[in-house]
């Protein structure tokens, strides 16, 4: 996503030009788990306790557009911190459930005034209208009449999230608070932009002391007696409108997470964990699904990147597509509308460049981070071209094609143009902002583009991957030409596709190492290093047969294939390091990618591996959750995967994941206008066992239907039920379904 330095030991110092200004500090792993919830543009970082800044996790608050608007939220008990009995979140994401109960109370000079484990402390919180609900039931289980003193503690500090990523200001805005009423504080943040941002605690009932930063309640218990506080939170004005609304917020925060699952398909297996884990990916998409103006945008993650990403929204549009294509088409309204039209060096815009990244914080308003409208990606606007005619192949929907055909256009002469600014026929990156991001890639880490030796590769950089994307970007293309009647640009965009095709494998192919560079540097030398890139290109189908097994093999081996999942670039290479973000750990997307391209060249038995070792290590994870990465270290017997600090978890790409590994297990194709889905060369590994998929769509025809692995390593497919003219198909390609 953004930029992070190189790995150096303890005793090094990284020199100021190698310094990443978008590093994410860690301040090691904090002391309690912690606990997520996002409803829109609004999300909260909690502890176990259902607490905020109790812990030494430095992402922990309450967020709303790129702003902490809340950085401590919690309570004592007659002085003390409650302990915990447990914390659960709904499968669905809708809320936390924290059980607390209160500790051994003592009585200066009189003993223990009150046995721990005597008040059951129910704490349930979620978010709503772009603020935080809390309610806090309190139950006597003791014999006695038990009275409690319970103060509450809040604050906001109102830091721009790239100040809680670890980038210091050199000043900052003003700060007021402000108790209003019996039962009502504000604090306002007044920043260096101008804008006011306010937070609003509201507590019912009305608590026997408000401060600016405390609110006191006295409440006495009879045995067996519920007494229930409730805090309301908005910022910038949203929010609940009163904490006594607590249950009818919650009713339509469900109606709002779940949406109309009617209009999708499901799926499950005969594996339970696998279930588990398509469920949690599922519930985790859904809860970073956000309401634009342009339709649902899935943010790519928490705590970092919870905002509108072009790369991340497009491959997570991709990975949904055979699922659920209206991500599709929300992806794509919404990056169209925000497409470039002029240079801009500044924001690295260039006109029809999609965008990279967008960010609504002071700090993007002052433009001490460049992050406002932001372009420096390379690979968003050929995967716009391509999601755009991927979603047509899927929907038909031409009424929407006409609609960002010239956003489509626009792009592509992008791509011709500023895209290939020396006119050699590929597609590169050099930033043009000297703030901005060094590599402009997926791989985006200052170092992650380098040479066999470890040398930094200088630029302008053509990536290996973005000219496989370039490549099916125009064939997609050429296939909108001919659907809008356009057959003469089509015939070009075809020609073209064929010389791109002709010219990458000139240029990337390795013999001797038996696959593609990872890129040409600004010399047009190639990078000569084994990384997962190449299998990117794979999957856009731009690579010769036989070259494509060659790489399938070497991903397949020990150097790359740690046992959890393909590695980000093989052990033995100059920068590996299974610690890093882009240099050696492992991604779940990255290698669902991958399955998609073994499945395109009929190399099938090497889906399985990556299937089984990913279903493994999520099974290690909490919640059944895949981060957006994790160490690459070689898979032991009996031990679970590392995992990476400070990955977002969860994140879309990585939850999407599950399904484009779905898609690239079944071999799975359609036809529109045959009203066809095609198995080719399906790969259901034994273990996952049968797959059930209800609902799958087609125009205005739905099927379902199983899917079961036999021990000939064939498969046998039911169909359930059809509503309207739908076909199944299986298709095995012989010549073609050779081992990796």
């Amino acid at each position: 996503m953004l930029d992070a330095p190189k790995e150096t030991s303890a005793c090094d110092t990284i020199p100021e030009s190698e310094q990443s200004p978008f590093y994410i500090a860690s301040a090691g792993a904090p002391s309690r788990p912690r606990c997520i919830l996002k409803q829109n543009d609004c999300f909260a970082v909690m502890d176990n306790y259902g607490d905020i800044g109790c812990a030494s996790d430095e992402a922990s608050g309450l967020y709303s557009h790129d702003t902490r608007h809340l950085s401590k939220l919690s309570v004592c008990v007659n002085g003390e911190m409650p302990l915990l009995l447990g914390s659960t979140m709904r499968d669905d994401n809708l809320n936390m459930r924290a059980d607390l109960t209160n500790p051994d109370i003592h009585v200066d000079g009189e003993g223990i005034g009150l046995l721990k484990d005597t008040v059951h402390i129910k704490r349930t919180i979620y978010l709503h209208n772009g603020g935080l609900a809390q309610r806090n039931a309190f139950v006597n289980h003791g014999p006695e009449p038990v009275s409690l003193d319970l103060l509450f503690h809040f604050d906001a500090d109102f830091a721009d999230l790239f100040e809680v990523r670890g980038m210091r200001r050199p000043a900052r805005g003003s700060l007021k608070k402000k108790v209003v009423g019996k039962d009502k504080v504000t604090l306002h943040y007044t920043g260096l932009d101008g804008k006011v941002r306010e937070t609003t605690l509201t507590f019912q009932p009305a608590p026997v002391e408000l401060t600016e930063t405390t609110a006191r309640f006295k409440i006495r218990l009879a045995p067996r007696e519920t007494e229930r506080l409730y805090v309301a939170i908005k910022c910038d004005g949203e929010g609940q409108p009163a904490a006594d609304s607590f249950l009818w917020g919650l009713f339509h925060a469900r109606r709002d997470l779940v949406g109309k699952p009617h209009e999708i398909a499901s799926v499950t297996t005969s594996n339970a964990v696998a279930n588990e884990i398509i469920c949690r990916s599922l519930a985790d998409l859904r809860m970073l699904m956000t309401k634009t103006t342009d339709g649902k945008y899935p943010y790519a993650g928490i705590p970092w990147y919870s905002t509108t990403f072009g790369r991340d929204g497009l491959i997570t549009a991709m990975q949904l597509l055979w699922f659920d294509p209206a991500v599709a088409r929300g992806v794509l309204k919404r990056l169209a509308r925000f497409q470039a039209t002029t240079f801009d060096d500044a924001a690295d815009a260039q006109p029809g460049k999609i965008l990279h990244e967008m960010r609504g914080g002071e700090m993007a308003a002052l433009g001490e981070v460049p992050f406002g409208l932001y372009y420096g990606s390379v690979d968003s606007t050929p995967l716009f071209v391509l999601l755009a005619g991927l979603y047509v192949e899927r929907t038909g929907d031409l009424a929407f094609l006409r609609e960002i055909w010239p956003n489509v256009i626009a792009a592509l002469d992008w791509i011709e143009g500023p895209g290939d600014a020396d006119g050699d026929g590929f597609v590169e990156y050099a930033r043009a902002n000297q703030n901005g991001l060094v590599n402009q890639g997926w791989k985006d880490s200052h170092d992650a583009v380098f040479h066999a030796d470890g040398s930094l590769a200088d630029g302008p950089i053509a990536l290996v991957e973005v000219q496989g994307y370039v490549y099916a970007a125009l064939k997609a293309a050429a296939d909108c030409a001919k659907l809008l009647g356009e057959i003469e640009r089509a015939d070009t965009l075809i020609a073209k596709a064929e010389l791109l095709r002709l010219k990458f494998e000139a240029a990337f192919w390795c013999d001797d190492m038996g696959t593609y560079a990872l890129a040409l540097d600004g010399k047009k030398q190639p990078c000569r290093v084994r990384t997962s890139n190449a299998a990117h290109a794979m999957a856009t189908g731009i690579m010769m047969q036989e070259r494509a097994r060659h790489v399938a093999n070497d991903l397949l081996r020990p150097r790359f294939n740690s046992g959890w999942g393909i590695r980000t670039v093989a052990s033995g290479e100059a920068r590996y390091n299974p610690m890093s973000y882009h240099n050696g750990s492992i991604w779940p997307h990255d290698n669902a990618i991958i399955a998609i391209g073994l499945a395109r060249y009929g190399l099938t038995q090497g889906i399985g591996p990556i299937f089984d070792g990913l279903l493994q290590a999520a099974s290690y994870m909490d919640q059944r959750r895949l981060p957006e990465l994790f160490c690459g270290f070689p898979r032991r017997r009996s031990r679970g995967p590392t995992l990476y600090p400070v990955a977002c978890s969860p994140q879309a790409w990585a939850s999407g994941a599950v399904f484009h590994l779905l898609q690239a297990v079944l071999g799975l194709h359609y036809s529109l206008p045959n009203r066809t889905i095609t198995l080719r060369n399906p790969a259901v590994p034994i273990s996952l066992g049968e797959i059930t998929i209800r609902n799958m769509r087609l125009g205005d025809a739905s099927i379902s239907f199983t899917v079961r692995p036999e021990p000939s390593g064939t498969v046998s497919v039911g169909v359930l039920e059809r509503s309207g003219k739908i076909n199944i198909a299986v298709l095995l390609d012989e010549g073609d379904s050779a081992a990796a």
